[in-house]
């Protein structure tokens, strides 16, 4: 068991394995071979719950009433299974995602935001779409070239087969293996967030759409890389895949991605802390706006018979 990073405020994440949860009072009991240890509901926000972890109902009933988002992922996040629900109350990220999505200014904008974060120093503001593809295109061709010098292994083009990994070569067994990890914590972080996976903006018609989108800010800088050095170290050996799962997942912990990750995933949907850690629930009206809930509207609507 560890804890993986407390994130911002009343967003934390907290990642456990090989462990029995139950449920003592208003605590998950969290037991292993080293003891026991209790978690107030009201500490964490989300649960990471990775490989050999014994979960009850109980435990399960108590993370439901209390509103903790679970998922259960790989070793550190490199695999996202299944989720429940998010840590967010509140809707606002999701309508800001859709409502970005939905507008093709804005979509191209968020876009623009996206593949800025990829150039700094450039400016991106007045390219289009296929502009920016072209560039980033260039860009990644440029890292594989990179990382192909620095650690001597041969490239030539990305490669694979989906149904068969083992057809591949080396490198690009590694690199099948470092995307999967990336977008697995990816997944987990946007959907623990409580946006969608589906709704992208320069990946679309895909339910992982958003999920491309947003690992391809972090491929040349951890998936990319990674993959590059256990194919230099790793070539050979049948294991290559979980060699390179296991890189990523310690290059996940050490770099502290996941808190990079819902900074910048809040950044691009223009959405503050304070948003995001609201607890609202309100009545939409197409003429009036917000409404209260929890308030009996009588006054103006009409008998029915009822």
């Amino acid at each position: 068991m560890s804890e993986l990073s407390r994130v911002r405020d009343r967003i934390t994440f907290l990642y456990l394995n090989h462990a029995k949860l139950n449920r003592q009072d208003s605590a998950i009991m969290v037991s292993d071979n080293r003891g026991t240890v209790f978690v107030p509901v009201a500490i964490v926000s989300i649960l990471l719950l990775g490989p050999g972890v014994d979960i009850t109902h109980r435990a399960m009933e108590l993370i439901g009433d209390a509103g903790m988002g679970a998922v259960w992922v790989g070793e550190q996040g490199v695999r996202q299974y299944a989720h429940g629900r998010s840590l967010n109350h509140s809707s606002r990220l999701l309508q800001a995602q859709a409502r970005l999505v939905s507008n093709k200014r804005t979509r191209v904008a968020v876009a623009r935001k996206m593949y800025q974060m990829r150039f700094p120093d450039d400016d991106v503001s007045e390219l289009s779409m296929q502009e920016l593809r072209g560039k980033e295109g260039s860009r990644v061709r440029g890292v594989y070239r990179m990382q192909s010098q620095k650690t001597r292994v041969r490239w030539s083009r990305r490669e694979y087969n989906p149904d068969n990994f083992e057809a591949g070569t080396p490198i690009n067994k590694a690199l099948t293996a470092a995307h999967q990890a990336l977008y697995g914590l990816s997944y987990s972080v946007i959907v623990a967030l409580g946006a969608s996976a589906g709704l992208g903006f320069v990946h679309t018609g895909h339910d992982l759409s958003f999920v491309y989108d947003f690992a391809d800010l972090y491929k040349a800088e951890f998936s990319i890389p990674i993959a590059f050095q256990i194919a230099a170290k790793y070539g050979h050996d049948k294991d290559i895949g979980s060699k390179t799962r296991l890189a990523m997942r310690d290059a996940f912990a050490n770099g502290k991605l996941l808190v990079r990750m819902v900074k910048d995933l809040k950044s691009i949907l223009g959405v503050t802390e304070t948003d995001i850690s609201v607890d609202v629930i309100n009545l939409w009206d197409d003429k009036m706006g917000l409404q209260k809930f929890g308030v009996q509207y009588h006054e103006f609507e009409e008998d029915d018979g009822a």
